[in-house]
C-alpha cells in the first residue's frame, strides 16, 4: 500500500516518507491514514520481512521507520538490526505499552499508541522528548467504549463515510479475535492469549476504541497461578471483549449510521 497526502494542513514542505511496519491491519490502516493527512508520505509493511523487503529492493527510501515493538516472526531488535543494515532511515518502536528495554535501547525512540503526531514530530526533532512519549498513556479503571477526544480528531481528518469503515472493521475484527480467543483459553494457551490481547489493545487504541483497548491489556497481563489455573477470570474477559464489541456497535447505529 502506498498513500499519498490527500490535504494541506499546513505541515512543512520537506514532508518526510514513513515506512509503517505492523501486524495489526486496524492499527496500520487507522495510523497510515492519521500519518497521511498529516502531509506525510506513507508505506505500510504487515510483518518485518515485508518491510525489509521493500528497503533492501529500494522500493521504498524511508526517512523514517514506525515499527510495532510485537509482531509475529521478524520482529524486535532483530528487525531493527536488520533494517540498519538496509536503511539510514531514523527507526521508531510503537507499542501499547512500554516496549522492552533492549528494544528501547536498539530504536532511535519510543512512542506509545495511539500515536500523536505531535509526540512524533517531537521525538524526530528532539531525542530527548523519548521519555515525555513514553509517559503519555493515561491509565484509569474504567474506560468509555470510544474515546469522545479521539473521535472529534478522526472526525476532522476523514468523512464520516470512512470513520465508519473504520469502526465496523474493528467490531468484526473483535469478532473474529474472541472467537480465537475461546480456542485460545479453552486450550490453555496463555502465548497466544496475550498475543490477542496485545494486537486488540494496540488496534483499538489507535482509533480511540478504549473499551476493547482495556480488555486488550488484561489479556495482555493474563497468567497462570501456581495449580496452571489462569488466575483472570477467563470467562469475564471473553464477556468482556464481546460486550465491547457489542459497545462499538450501537456507536455504529447511534453516532455513525449508514
Amino acid at each position: 500500500m502506498h498513500t499519498k497526502a490527500m490535504l494541506d494542513l499546513g505541515v512543512r514542505q520537506d514532508q518526510l516518507t514513513v515506512l509503517l511496519v505492523d501486524d495489526d491491519l486496524v492499527s496500520r490502516e487507522v495510523t497510515a491514514t492519521v500519518l497521511t493527512m498529516n502531509g506525510f508520505t506513507v508505506h505500510t509493511a504487515d510483518n518485518g520481512n515485508s518491510a525489509l523487503a521493500s528497503v533492501a529492493t529500494g522500493e521504498v527510501a524511508p526517512d523514517v521507520i514506525l515499527m510495532d515493538a510485537q509482531m509475529p516472526g521478524l520482529s524486535g531488535t532483530a528487525l531493527i538490526s536488520a533494517l540498519r543494515g538496509r536503511s539510514r532511515a531514523r527507526i521508531i518502536a510503537v507499542s501499547g505499552s512500554p516496549p522492552p528495554a533492549e528494544i528501547s535501547a536498539a530504536a532511535d525512540g519510543a512512542l506509545l499508541k495511539p500515536l500523536e503526531i505531535a509526540a512524533l514530530r517531537r521525538l524526530l526533532e528532539d531525542r530527548s522528548a523519548l521519555q515525555e512519549a513514553m509517559q503519555s498513556a493515561a491509565a484509569g479503571a474504567e474506560a468509555p467504549v470510544v474515546s469522545v477526544e479521539t473521535l472529534a480528531k478522526l472526525r476532522q481528518l476523514m468523512p464520516e463515510s470512512s470513520l465508519r469503515e473504520i469502526y465496523r472493521a474493528i467490531v468484526t475484527d473483535l469478532s473474529r479475535r474472541a472467537k480465537l480467543l475461546e480456542i485460545a483459553m479453552a486450550k490453555g494457551d496463555l502465548s497466544e492469549i496475550r498475543r490477542i490481547g496485545h494486537a486488540v489493545k494496540g488496534g483499538c487504541a489507535m482509533a480511540g476504541a478504549m473499551q476493547a483497548a482495556r480488555v486488550g491489556a488484561r489479556l495482555e497481563a493474563c497468567s497462570f497461578d501456581s495449580t496452571g489455573n489462569q488466575s483472570d477470570n477467563r470467562t469475564q474477559l471473553l464477556k468482556d471483549l464481546r460486550s465491547a464489541a457489542e459497545g462499538l456497535e450501537r456507536i455504529l447505529e447511534g453516532e455513525l449510521p449508514a
